[in-house]
């Protein structure tokens, strides 16, 4: 834990987790997980938003962060990835 982290509220701090899970399930390639997680976050991140739970600056922080991952993760499904056995 971080200095940082000190001064968290208990919503940044949900959103943090959920952040945490997402690259744990990206890092054992748990692509359906990960598309979850973001959802998740997305979700979360709007309700807190609205209910005014975010400090201005960790909001632009989420959101940075959050249109990152939708970048990063277009096409990340397994649903998209070719069986290794099929010919290009």
């Amino acid at each position: 834990m971080g200095l940082a982290d000190l001064f968290k509220n208990k919503y940044e701090k949900k959103l943090d987790e959920i952040l945490e899970e997402m690259q744990m399930n990206m890092s054992n390639n748990y692509k359906d997980n990960v598309q979850k997680n973001l959802e998740e976050f997305e979700s979360a991140l709007n309700r807190f938003t609205e209910q005014g739970r975010i400090k201005e600056k960790s909001r632009a922080k989420y959101e940075e962060t959050l249109t990152a991952f939708k970048e990063r993760l277009k096409g990340y499904s397994h649903k998209d990835q070719k069986p290794y056995w099929t010919k290009n």
